[in-house]
Order: structure tokens, then C-alpha cells, then sequence
């Protein structure tokens, strides 16, 4: 089985988010790719299987679960299907996914994911999280996957430095939790870092499918369609979104190709 190294939303290598992509040549168990995804040991582990022309069965998983939806593993899957000519460059893909169908085209030099809006409606954070994340709250709320936290600066976002083991208690039932602020930068509208600790994953890189829920929140309060992210993790990423109508949004971002390789699959 063919496998590659991606990092997704930088257009330079080691940064953005990593994700391994593995093209399937069958239909193994959700335990067998749990397993290559715990061996393996990035964010997220992506499973394509080819399904007719431009059209892919989409998993992804993380060391420790299968998780409902991920930007940056679906744009590390849309780079690897064109760079190694499973699809031609002007083919739209359709991936098929527990979120329902995602779409990936060319726009340039990068690449646009298609993906559901999830935005978040006000809510009370859940007890003990906001003093795992050590973060004075402005905002507080959540979307089926997730919660998110407003706070008043950027130094404030990346200044944090969670209790894990305590905020993985206190998410419940929710996959992890976004914090966000307006950017300082003006070549950026917000800024925002992740945290899933739950999920097996203390800060994540780069986290498309979080902005498909930032997207919207931002987009309402600055009255903007098209807007401009930074994920202020160590390795930093850079988004696109656009929403569109429909209750859809469009994640704009790069990928670069670190290693191709084969998956040895014992008898």
C-alpha cells in the first residue's frame, strides 16, 4: 500500500500540520487502521480508497480514535491524489466521509476543500475547563464536534500553556476545544490554537475543520465573507475560508509532499 509523509496548510516543509495518507488496495478493519495510526503516531492518519473516477472513501484517524472530520488530512489526501496521478489536475474530487461528501479542486498554486459550515452557538464552558486552559473567557460555546473560547488579544492565545490531563477531563463529550482572538498581524483577520488532548492530541498544528466553525464565528463578527487565519502552534499554519451559501465553507491552503514510501502489511 502506497503511504505519504504530508504537511497540509504551509507551502514550505516542516511546518503546517503532518498527516500520513495510505492508499488502500482493499477494505481493512477500523482496528487494523487504528493500529498503523497509533504506529505511525501524527494527528491524524488519513485511509483513502478509490471508489470510481475522482471519487474516494475518506477515514481518518488519530493515535487513538477515529475521529467525524479533518481539514488538514483531507488537504494532505487532495495533494497526494494529484501528485501521484490519481486523478488529473483540472479533476474536482469527491471524497466520502462519516461528515458526508467533501470536495477538493486546484485553485492555483493551492488547493480549496469543500466542506460543511459547524458553527457554534453560545454555551457555557464545561466546569474545569477554562482553568485547564488558563484562559480568561469572553466568549464561550460549542458545535457538535467541539467548544471554543474567545479571548480578548493574541498574546493571550499563545501565551497559554494547558493542563492537559485536566482539560482532557473536562471536554466530555466534545473533541477538543479552539481558542481564538482578532489577529495584531493585519495580513490576518483572527488567530486561534487547538487543543484535543482527548482525542490524543495535546495542541494540534494546523486544524481545518476547526475553522469551519471559526470561519462563520469571525465572518459574523467582522461582516466578512472571505477571511485570512493563523494557527499560532509551534509549526504555525495559514488558512483561507470563504463561506459560501448553503451552509458550506471553502478552506483554502498548500500542501508539501516530506516522504513516499510503501506500507508493508504482514501476512
Amino acid at each position: 500500500m502506497r503511504l505519504a509523509l504530508v504537511d497540509a496548510f504551509t507551502e514550505v516543509p516542516f511546518a503546517g500540520n503532518p498527516a500520513a495518507v495510505c492508499l488502500l488496495d482493499g477494505d481493512p478493519p477500523a482496528a487494523w487502521r487504528q493500529s498503523v495510526a497509533r504506529e505511525l503516531g501524527f494527528s491524524e492518519t488519513a485511509f483513502l480508497r478509490p471508489s470510481g473516477e475522482g471519487v474516494f472513501e475518506l477515514r481518518w484517524f488519530s493515535p487513538t480514535v477515529e475521529v467525524d472530520l479533518c481539514g488538514h488530512a483531507t488537504l494532505a489526501s487532495a495533494h497526494f491524489v494529484w501528485e501521484e496521478g490519481l486523478a488529473g489536475d483540472a479533476v474536482s474530487l469527491r471524497f466520502e466521509s462519516k461528515s458526508g461528501p467533501l470536495f477538493a479542486r486546484r485553485s492555483g498554486a493551492s488547493i480549496e476543500l469543500d466542506f460543511p459550515a459547524e458553527p457554534a452557538r453560545e454555551d457555557p464552558a464545561p466546569k474545569g475547563l477554562l482553568e485547564a486552559l488558563g484562559a480568561r473567557a469572553q466568549w464561550t460555546g460549542r458545535n457538535r464536534l467541539d467548544y471554543l473560547v474567545l479571548v480578548g488579544e493574541e498574546r493571550e492565545v499563545r501565551a497559554l500553556r494547558p493542563d492537559f490531563p485536566k482539560l482532557a477531563a473536562s471536554c466530555g463529550t466534545g473533541r477538543g476545544v479552539m481558542v481564538t482572538s482578532p489577529s495584531d498581524d493585519p495580513a490576518f483577520d483572527f488567530v486561534s490554537r487547538f487543543f484535543a488532548p482527548a482525542a490524543g492530541i495535546d495542541e494540534d498544528p494546523v486544524t481545518g475543520s476547526a475553522h469551519c466553525c471559526l470561519g462563520p464565528f469571525w465572518g459574523e463578527r467582522l461582516g466578512k465573507r472571505e477571511l485570512r487565519a493563523f494557527q499560532a502552534s509551534s509549526r504555525g499554519g495559514r488558512l483561507t475560508v470563504r463561506i459560501e451559501k448553503g451552509n458550506r465553507i471553502a478552506l483554502g491552503g498548500s500542501a508539501v509532499t516530506i516522504f513516499r514510501g510503501n506500507l508493508e502489511v504482514p501476512e
